[in-house]
């Protein structure tokens, strides 16, 4: 039969990330049956029909239940459905099966910061980190859930480590600034923005310069609807331009525009990135403020 063994050393791409292969021959119609469902579960995973891989994930389990790669496809499937809580708990399951698989920490922590439960987002990045240390500049992720978290100074640390492998992000730069002003001021923040100039992304550019103190809030605004962008790019776009403009106005207290301008990024213009997550759960920490 075909049996699945996590690999912790590596992400191997597709729904069956973490997960290698091996294969072997069986006439017994249960494991034939497993079979089936394994190549079933790849195969949604790979056109990301994220609610059959969670069908046959389901099925798969009864039949196999101490293999940790069946809660793995499921946990990225409900990941894909953003159903967070869900990813939790089969990501949960995974560890129950073996607690080496880092990657398994990993992708609970997006989906622990995702609900809004910070800490925990902390814990499980820091565990996963703690197996591949050598991925800690890459883990801006991680310098999110301690902004929120509350935890500035480590967040400037993040953001600072995440510039040497990302330079020219100007999302780490916020980022930086927006950790930099809780921790310090908004004056020290602006002193030490990172300065970045090669990031072409539609409105980048003025997102930086309004950070920078260079620029009011609308012009970032103008900046994409003056754009050629159409189409799904200019839906991102005026997404990370509300987005921005409201973390700006968050970063000078002012709750009530932050609140204005984060309301159509999350509600109008939804986008499948990460980041759109993050704005939901920001926004939800404003709506439960009231």
């Amino acid at each position: 039969m075909r049996v699945f063994a996590l690999v912790v050393l590596g992400l191997l791409g597709g729904i069956m990330e973490g997960a290698s292969l091996a294969q072997e021959t069986s006439t017994d119609p249960k494991n034939q049956e497993l079979e089936k469902l394994l190549d079933a579960i790849e195969a949604a995973g790979k056109a990301k029909k994220y609610d059959e891989v969670i069908k046959w994930t389901q099925k798969a389990a009864a039949l196999d239940p101490m293999n940790p790669a069946i809660p793995y496809a499921a946990g990225v499937a409900y990941a894909g459905l953003r159903n967070h809580a869900e990813a939790v708990k089969a990501f949960s399951e995974v560890l129950k099966l073996e607690p080496k698989a880092a990657i398994a920490y990993d992708r609970r922590g997006d989906a622990y910061l995702k609900l809004g439960r910070f800490q925990e987002a902390i814990a499980d990045f820091d565990a996963y980190l703690k197996a591949r240390p050598e991925d800690k500049p890459e883990h801006w992720r991680r310098g999110i859930a301690l902004y929120y978290a509350g935890r500035f100074e480590e967040g400037v640390k993040q953001f600072e480590l995440h510039r040497t492998v990302n330079p020219e992000d100007v999302e780490n730069s916020v980022w930086h600034y927006l950790c930099n002003a809780r921790a310090h001021n908004p004056q020290k923040a602006r002193q030490e923005l990172i300065p970045v100039t090669q990031d072409a992304r539609v409105p980048m550019k003025q997102v930086l310069e309004l950070f920078a103190g260079k620029i009011p809030p609308a012009d970032v605004l103008e900046a994409v609807e003056k754009s050629q962008l159409s189409g799904d790019k200019l839906q991102e776009a005026r997404f990370y331009g509300y987005l921005y403009v409201a973390l700006y106005y968050d970063s000078q207290g002012d709750t009530k525009k932050c609140r204005e301008h984060l309301t159509p990024a999350v509600e109008k213009y939804k986008i499948g990135h990460y980041m759109w997550d993050v704005a939901a759960v920001h926004l939800q920490l404003l709506k439960d403020k009231k």
